[in-house]
């Protein structure tokens, strides 16, 4: 899927089609599984696709606007027009993530200065999603040893996201929006998140409690996951069954390992292992949705079994889970969150200057898939 440029967004089956060219939203994705990988392969194998993905990133940012674009065609030009909100908090999660965990300086400062100069515009986010990448991306930040503007922004994203689950708190739809959509996860993922990182116990209670909430919604009578399908669900209406998304699957899987964090229940290793059985065939029709001999997923999930194309946020996703259940498994514990991957002295003391050597990565075996 990838070329010298990026990850292409669409494949017709398994092949790349190059006719949709790039897009920001995945490219930040693949930089964020790049950080996963290391820990199973080593920095040096995923050093040059990591330094692909900050390169696109750092192509992808509109100075003017402070915005970065999302959709590249093959040509390398840019579609015209601002990048979605979303885009935005996807680039700044993945930056965040490299500032906290990336083994190499010269990526790090890269990074680093990217996130510093993309940050001002986080403040007129309104979308819940990318709130809730931002809010994430600055808690990685922080955990890199990035302070100042880094630290406000944190707590502007966090105070958001409290005040619009709280106002839900006491409804029986629980969810801040309408409509429950795509990649539910992520914004309660972010509420545990800040109330773990600000030492605020109702922020992890609300987060965790609206978790429950969203599992029990999209969770089978035998026990199986059961993600809401892509024509969404509106508060007092019907929910939508299918087409089911691998992105939902992964956003739960990464929400309960942030509620297993928290809170230590048991439970939510559990919702993990379920929502990662879900691309083994743990799902409504028994198929698989992942491919994992060949590394890749299958783009949705229909009545009638998989939709046939592996395009890249479908297959970003499942590695995404892979490595998050891969890590628990191995350990006991959650993948480590980037604030508590920093490194010491930090990369980073405040918005400039001081940098420490670049970091030897140890060469796990490699692994392709667990069953």
């Amino acid at each position: 899927m990838t070329d010298e440029v990026g990850i292409m967004q669409h494949a017709i089956g398994s092949k790349p089609d190059p006719s949709h060219g790039y897009c920001t939203d995945d490219v930040a994705r693949s930089l964020q599984v790049d950080l996963l990988h290391q820990r199973e392969l080593g920095w040096p194998a995923v050093a040059d696709s990591a330094w692909r993905n900050v390169r696109f990133l750092t192509e992808a940012f509109d100075g003017r606007a402070g915005r970065f674009r999302n959709l590249r065609r093959i040509d390398g030009s840019w579609a015209a027009g601002a990048g979605s909100e979303d885009c935005h908090g996807r680039a700044m999660h993945a930056l965040g993530d490299v500032i906290a965990a990336a083994p190499e300086t010269a990526l790090v400062d890269t990074a680093a200065a990217l996130f510093e100069r993309a940050l001002p515009a986080t403040n007129a986010l309104g979308a819940l999603r990318a709130i809730a990448s931002v809010a994430l991306a600055c808690d990685a930040a922080i955990g890199g040893g990035l302070r100042g503007p880094a630290i406000l922004t944190f707590r502007l994203m966090a105070d958001q996201l409290g005040r619009a689950f709280e106002l839900r708190s006491a409804s029986k739809w629980r969810w801040p929006e309408r409509r429950l959509t795509y990649e539910n996860g992520l914004a309660v993922r972010a509420l545990i998140v800040a109330g773990k990182h600000r030492g605020t116990p109702r922020m992890i209670e609300v987060g965790v409690s609206v978790f429950d909430w969203l599992v029990a919604a999209q969770t089978a009578l035998d026990g199986h996951l059961s993600p809401v399908g892509n024509e969404w669900w509106s508060s007092g209406g019907p929910r939508s069954h299918f087409d089911q998304q691998p992105i939902e699957a992964t956003s739960l899987l990464l929400a309960a390992e942030s509620a297993y964090s928290a809170t230590g229940d048991p439970r939510y290793r559990t919702v993990m292992e379920r929502a990662y059985g879900w691309f083994l065939g743990q799902n409504d029709v028994g198929v698989k949705v992942a491919d994992p001999d060949r590394g890749a997923s299958y783009d949705g999930l229909t009545a009638g079994g998989v939709n046939q194309n592996q395009g890249a946020e479908s297959t970003l996703m499942w590695l995404m889970a892979l490595e998050h259940i891969r890590a628990i498994r191995r350990t006991g514990q959650p993948t480590p969150t980037p604030a508590r991957m920093a490194h010491s002295p930090p990369l980073i003391r405040s918005c400039g200057t001081a940098r420490s050597p670049t970091r030897a990565a140890a060469v796990p075996p490699r692994s392709r898939s667990l069953g």
